[in-house]
């Protein structure tokens, strides 16, 4: 299994394109996860996302399903960046992990446990990319009946008129 771990405030102010900033956080939060999820689709990463929730008092942190994605609040005193380092840590020896941030240093230290790196640019442009592939692979849907001469396609009209196939 190949995992990317997103570092979830870090791409939302990176992706200034894409995120309002006078939006509400959640809003963006949800925005991210979703298009994330949608992304999810095209690849096959478990993608799990990760959010700072450091500040908050007690916070005991949360795991939230996010239709096929994975979104994490970190709990009271552990930043984002801890969490996906001692992720790396424990998982690279079994897993493939990419990392997506725009903070350098966080890239080389994942980078030095054994994780690759992405940043948000190169994740953004590999979304469109994506998305933009798939919508052109609809539009060129095949299906074997059109393989098939005029002559097949009379015999497989009389089977199933045959069979009571034909409402």
């Amino acid at each position: 299994m190949e995992y990317l771990l997103v570092d979830g405030y870090n791409i939302i102010n990176a992706w200034q394109s894409i995120f309002d900033k006078s939006s509400p956080l959640e809003d963006n939060r949800k925005a991210l996860c979703d298009l994330l999820s949608d992304y999810q689709g095209y690849t096959d990463f478990k993608i799990v996302v990760i959010f700072d929730a450091h500040l908050v008092p007690e916070g005991k942190g949360s795991l939230i399903n996010h239709d096929k994605i994975k979104v994490i609040f970190t709990k009271n005193n552990q930043t984002a960046d801890n969490f996906i380092e001692r992720f790396v840590v424990e998982a690279h020896y079994r897993e493939k992990i990419t990392v997506v941030t725009n903070d350098y240093l966080e890239q080389k230290t994942v980078l030095q446990k054994g994780a690759l790196r992405m940043t948000a640019s190169e994740l953004q442009h590999e979304i469109f990319t994506k998305r933009k592939n798939a919508s052109v692979n609809k539009k060129e849907t095949n299906y074997i009946i059109d393989t098939l001469d005029n002559e097949q396609k009379k015999k497989l009209l009389r089977i199933k008129h045959d069979k009571g196939f034909i409402e």
